[in-house]
């Protein structure tokens, strides 16, 4: 029997049930922190690994009533392949992407765009049963929305952003009785914090000030 054997997956998955896990959980979290650590190396390879870990978090945030969180993966889904093209040929001409700072104005849209997103998630999940705490829910899934925007146009403050939504999910997933899932979003605080220092250091000429 090997590890690949049915049902030595399937005792696998009872086990982490048994114990306040799953393994679309168990799978996400190890994806998800391979995904975010090759983020702040600049590594191509963190984009399909991105795809995956999307995947199973849509399992993970639908089986628990975080159905805004559910909708973010699959925008996070979608924008993984998008980062995946554009850190490879979005850069003029056709070059890689280097790292800068976001510009004010583009900063002030970013921010209407949080505000319109967390009001309008918020007031769609929060009339479907079984939602679980639809208003930050929103606003975290909306802010996270712009950040992975941000990341796939190598913009340094997304790692700012992602800090503040992290220290707010830890204690979100806590509260809906995922604990593997909040001390991933404790290793993405880490993690976060690792990445603006490391993409600071490679800030392009121009943006360095």
């Amino acid at each position: 029997m090997t590890s690949g054997d049915p049902a030595v997956t399937g005792t696998l998955c009872t086990w982490l049930s048994a114990h306040g896990s799953s393994c679309a959980e168990t799978f996400g979290f190890v994806t998800g922190v391979a995904n975010v650590w090759l983020v702040t190396r600049q590594s191509i390879w963190s984009w399909p690994l991105g795809v995956l870990n999307a995947v199973f978090y849509m399992i993970v945030f639908a089986r628990t009533g975080l159905y805004s969180d559910t909708g973010l993966q699959v925008v996070y889904f979608l924008l993984s392949l998008y980062g995946w093209w554009h850190w490879t040929r979005g850069g003029a001409p056709h070059a890689p992407v280097v790292v800068t700072r976001t510009p004010a104005s583009l900063a002030v849209v970013l921010g209407a765009i949080v505000l319109g997103t967390w009001v309008l998630l918020a007031t769609i999940t929060s009339r479907i049963p079984g939602a679980a705490l639809p208003w930050l829910d929103a606003i975290l899934v909306a802010i996270s929305l712009v950040a992975q925007w941000m990341m796939t146009r190598k913009l340094l403050e997304n790692w700012l952003l992602w800090i503040a939504v992290d220290v707010a999910y830890i204690g979100l997933f806590v509260n809906r009785g995922l604990p593997l899932t909040a001390l991933l979003y404790a290793v993405f605080l880490c993690l976060a914090a690792l990445g603006y220092v490391q993409w600071r250091k490679t800030l392009a000429p121009a943006a360095v000030g």
